[in-house]
């Protein structure tokens, strides 16, 4: 190995790699630093040799990037929501498309043109759902904050940057109420006490607040003056929602609510359509960004009235809905039942009737409606989690053979993998990321794949 743990080393950094590292070689070998960029001559401590790479630790910047800035979080080193912060947004923009290029060109046959990443006008406080969990600090007092990064120490935390203003400052309201009624925080070691995360969703238009309290238990001390006072400071909030967790895991929320106040839910606006927004269910965290995504992806798809869409991992049917106006028929699939139960709602209350939303696993129910059903798309519209398609799912579309696909993804890596699946049967006519997830390493892209003739 050319080099050693535990010793220091000056290198340059000759690229930013998938997750906004500066990379640098030593006699060919790889050594991934965080918090560097191209362009430097750092000061590096290795950390971590394994057989094909290592990780070191930036001691010095000798020579500064251009692009380098002052942060302007005190935490964001340890806690890991940004990556970024100390260089520039504009560039962040080119480092994270010029991350989507590379897998490009390392996996694709076609190697497109990754299009220009699509930034944020103003990418601070843009964060709509908050989970701040509870422990105890040193003396023994409730603290909120965050965990730092894969661990689960508690930062406290001043202000952030990416999260709703008055999503934390409900959050802190409700951590002084906690000390204030000495009302025990959980502690993970023990797994005793009672608050085990303190949830906030914010409608971005409506203005409508949610705070969802996680507990390992049924009933909160003083429940009732704590409803009062933050109604009275807080008068956005719409909903106080309990959620049971009393299991030992890393879940955040358990699957049972009870309503403190309002209905369960709030609503918000996106592009023409109002979305009722329950605790369990999944609604993007930039809203201006995923109306942007949803847009490009809608528009890409250049659906017509005689197209029938299946719309996977469709979660409230959100993009269900941007694409029925333009459709004959959606097909929404999602495994959250309560987030299906959402969507049907939010088809009723923008008057939409050409919109089917089923709950299941997705490769199950795709099966199910192409080959007993025999429901044959002509666009799909897939949207998955970070893990990408499974294979079966693959088969299954490419049996079926849509005139047209669009494919969603919040990772990149799992996005071009299955492409590269794809791609002998389908052309590969876009990709373009949209940054939802402004100074974070996370990048999604809105990819558009029409059949070959």
């Amino acid at each position: 190995m050319p080099v050693e743990k535990n010793k220091e080393y000056i290198v340059d950094i000759i690229d930013n790699g998938f997750e906004g590292e500066g990379i640098a070689k030593i006699d060919g070998f790889t050594i991934f630093i965080p918090n560097t960029i191209k362009g430097e001559k750092v000061k590096i401590l290795i950390v971590k040799v394994l057989k094909s790479h290592a990780f070191g630790k930036a001691l010095e910047i000798i020579k500064s990037s251009k692009h380098r800035k002052a942060s302007d979080c005190e935490t964001y080193k340890r806690c890991g929501g940004c990556d970024l912060r100390h260089v520039e947004y504009k560039e962040t923009l080119k480092m994270k498309q010029n991350a989507v290029q590379s897998l490009v060109n390392k996996t694709l046959k076609n190697k497109i043109e990754v299009e220009e990443n699509v930034g944020m006008e103003n990418p601070l406080f843009y964060r709509n759902k908050a989970q701040y969990p509870v422990g105890l600090d040193k003396e023994g007092n409730p603290i909120i904050g965050v965990f730092a990064n894969r661990t689960h120490e508690i930062i406290p935390i001043k202000e952030c940057l990416i999260q709703n203003k008055e999503s934390q400052e409900l959050a802190r309201f409700v951590i002084e109420f906690i000390n204030k009624n000495k009302i025990p925080a959980y502690d993970e070691n023990s797994r005793k006490g009672l608050i085990r995360h303190i949830v906030t969703k914010v409608g971005l238009k409506s203005n409508e607040i949610m705070l969802v309290l996680v507990i390992n238990g049924r009933d909160i001390p003083c429940e009732k003056e704590l409803v009062k006072e933050v109604l009275e400071k807080f008068p956005n909030v719409k909903s106080i929602v309990k959620n049971i967790n009393n299991k030992n895991t890393n879940v955040i929320m358990g699957k049972e609510n009870i309503n403190l106040y309002g209905n369960g839910y709030i609503k918000d606006i996106l592009g023409d359509y109002v979305f009722k927004i329950s605790p369990l269910s999944f609604y993007q965290v930039n809203p201006v960004q995923a109306e942007k995504l949803y847009n490009i992806g809608v528009e890409a798809a250049a659906i017509s009235k005689n197209d029938v869409v299946f719309d996977l991992y469709c979660g409230i049917g959100t993009i269900s809905l941007f694409m029925a106006k333009y459709a004959k028929k959606v097909y929404g699939i999602e495994i959250v039942e309560e987030a299906i139960e959402d969507a049907k709602e939010n088809a009723k209350l923008n008057k939409v009737d050409n919109t089917e939303f089923i709950a299941g696993d997705v490769e199950l129910i795709l099966d199910d409606l192409i080959n007993n059903k025999k429901v044959i798309p002509d666009v799909i519209m897939i949207d998955p989690p970070r893990k990408g398609l499974d294979n079966k799912s693959i088969e299954n579309i490419l049996k079926v053979s849509p005139k047209k696909m669009v494919y969603i993804s919040c990772n990149p890596a799992t996005l071009v993998r299955d492409l590269a699946k794809l791609e002998e049967k389908y052309e590969i006519k876009m990709i373009r990321p949209v940054d939802m997830f402004p100074f974070s390493k996370h990048i999604e892209c809105v990819s558009v794949l029409k059949l070959k003739k």
